[in-house]
């Protein structure tokens, strides 16, 4: 009973960790497509602006979607 218990949580662990990944890509695609400028273009230039932008999504999007994860490993 307890090994069924472990092998859901870890199976429910890395479907969290892939839709993160896929929330994460498609946040990153929505805000390119948004902006009026590139911005894989803008990052490459070494644009900080733009990096403090992006990075500050990604955090943001890992938080949320690692707090519902988090919360259904009971």
């Amino acid at each position: 009973m307890e090994l069924l218990i472990v092998a859901s949580n870890f199976t429910y662990a890395i479907l969290g960790a892939v839709f993160t990944i896929l929330f994460m890509v498609l946040g990153y695609k929505v805000l390119d497509w948004i902006t009026p400028f590139d911005t894989s273009k803008q990052l490459g230039e070494g644009n900080v602006a733009v990096g403090i932008v992006v990075g500050s999504m990604f955090v943001g999007l890992g938080i949320a979607v690692g707090l519902v994860v988090g919360l259904g490993l009971n």
